[in-house]
């Protein structure tokens, strides 16, 4: 069966929910939203190992023409989070665009239609069971299972991604890990099932989330092994309880929590002149983080074991109350050999020392540096995303690629923040997105594609900038590919970002003209 629509969205974060909104407001209401998992929520809807909390404060980390008085904390947690996705959902009516359980197989950009056609599955499982077997799309299945459906194609003229960045979980590559006889699963898809209670456990990773469930954790296993290759740098969690008052007064002057909402935000910005101006003005955070060390580590040997031994500010910077005494317990094991192999239940470190467990939590976070998965975007010519970015992600202004008309990405290359809120990056692009797609109605168009010449030297700007950056002191980090090239990170302040996004400047791309560009009903919006 193929469908069509005018405009496709993928994913339900707060990338998809965000474009989807600010199309409706606009007048476009021809178009679907595709989202693999069984809820909406994006990565608020996928993690939710215990402890999951947001590490930018609410009143920031939210729509900005959605902004909630009812936040229960400086930091929301991230039933909280989901919880305030849907009701924007709700609330601007997206629930009768979202197909839900609906996997993107593979986005074919189509020279002589000029559309983009979407094979979507309606099953994860069966997805993953074409995988399993090296099957593609129409292929017939050498099973007989009614429950699981087939593929179906959708017709669209635009394809917007809003796959977050940190969506594909990332495993580390151990010998004989196949072998391993207990129980393990990845943060991303905690086992709420399994009773950790008396427990030996070891935890692989000390990344965000790692920090974030090692201390639940620590509460109930009877034994916790806490497999570090790298500590990160970690400062105090500036968390509260809102006061009634105060969400009395968000509610009752709105104006109260805009201005709230501000203070934070330029607070957080003024980070950027550590990161990207002058890194010795980040050694006043880093006395800050060895301070947070001592007054919560009394063991002199665990301090050593968690100090960084990098520059403050080149890999994500961490905030916590917790993660420093739950390391500091008699039952919990700070271990630094690395991991040699799995033999059954046993791990064995690089020391040749062998430890008995019977459940393995992967806290190794994400696949940043493939932020869409191979198989998935083919723009101009069949040619994979991926093997377009042969020497890792780019994108003109971190929304296009070259060879890959009518396709815009949300939360794309380089538009990753270390210092403050990425749902104001997120509206930054929306609008510039926005405003592509108003043209295009507008004007005629059937197809916009950046020009090679303007990728190229957006791009080369934005690695001159990086070069200076604290990002690039050395250390090993998922904002750096094995290039040595970090494809993940804004080198400036956000307001700069979003002076960029402003509006689409169609001298920078081919606009392919055709007529009866509104061949889905749609009204004609003003340029």
């Amino acid at each position: 069966m193929t469908t069509t629509t005018q405009i496709a969205i993928i994913g339900t974060g707060f990338s998809g929910l965000g474009m989807a909104i600010k199309l409706k407001e606009a007048g476009f209401h021809d178009f679907v939203i595709l989202e693999q998992s069984d809820d909406i929520g994006g990565t608020w809807h996928e993690n939710h190992y215990p402890g999951c909390a947001c590490d930018v404060q609410s009143a920031l980390y939210s729509f900005s023409f959605e902004q909630n008085p009812d936040w229960s904390r400086m930091f929301a947690t991230q039933p909280e989070i989901k919880a305030y996705l849907k009701r924007c959902a709700e609330k601007y009516g997206l629930m009768e665009h979202i197909q839900l359980n609906t996997h993107v197989a593979g986005a074919h950009w189509d020279e002589k239609t000029g559309t983009w056609t979407v094979e979507t599955c309606y099953s994860p499982k069966l997805w993953a069971y074409m995988q399993e077997k090296g099957l593609k799309p129409g292929d017939e299945l050498d099973r007989d299972d009614k429950d699981l459906p087939w593929f179906s194609k959708l017709n669209a003229d635009i394809l917007v991604s809003g796959m977050g960045g940190l969506s594909t979980p990332s495993y580390p590559e151990i010998k004989g890990i196949e072998t391993f006889t207990g129980t393990s699963f990845h943060s991303q898809d905690w086992d709420h099932g399994y009773d950790l209670r008396g427990k030996r456990v070891a935890v692989i990773g000390t990344g965000a989330s790692a920090i974030q469930f090692v201390p639940e954790v620590a509460k109930e296993a009877a034994r916790l092994d806490l497999y570090q290759r790298t500590p990160p740098w970690i400062m105090p969690k500036p968390d509260r309880e809102i006061r009634p008052l105060e969400k009395m007064m968000f509610r009752k002057f709105p104006q109260t929590l805009n201005a709230f909402r501000q203070s934070i935000y330029w607070m957080l910005e003024g980070r950027v002149l550590g990161f990207v101006g002058n890194p010795r003005i980040l050694k006043l955070g880093e006395l800050q983080a060895r301070r947070h060390i001592r007054s919560q580590i009394r063991d002199k040997d665990l301090r050593k074991k968690v100090t960084p031994d990098f520059h403050f500010g080149c890999k994500r910077v961490l905030i916590s109350n917790n993660y420093y005494p739950a390391l500091d317990q008699d039952h919990v094991n700070v271990l630094t050999d690395g991991i040699r192999e799995v033999k059954g239940n046993v791990i064995v470190d690089n020391a040749g020392n062998e430890r008995s467990v019977d459940c393995i939590i992967y806290g190794t976070g994400f696949k940043a540096q493939e932020p869409i998965p191979r198989g998935m975007i083919f723009g101009r010519g069949g040619l994979d995303l991926l093997d377009a970015w042969h020497e890792g992600a780019e994108a003109y202004k971190g929304t296009t690629v070259a060879g890959f008309p009518n396709f815009f990405m949300l939360m794309g290359p380089n538009t990753g923040l270390g210092h403050s809120s990425m749902v104001y990056m997120i509206e930054s692009q929306v609008q510039y997105v926005l405003d592509a797609i108003r043209k295009m109605q507008h004007r005629g168009w059937k197809s916009v594609e950046v020009k090679d010449e303007a990728f190229s030297e957006y791009n080369a700007s934005i690695h001159a900038k990086l070069g200076d950056s604290v990002w690039q002191t050395g250390c090993k980090s998922w904002y750096v590919n094995e290039n040595g090239k970090n494809t993940t990170l804004w080198p400036g302040f956000t307001w700069q970002f979003r002076q960029q996004t402003k509006r689409f400047d169609a001298e920078q791309y081919v606009c392919e003209e055709v007529t009866g560009m509104q061949a889905h009903g749609e009204p004609a919006m003003a340029g």
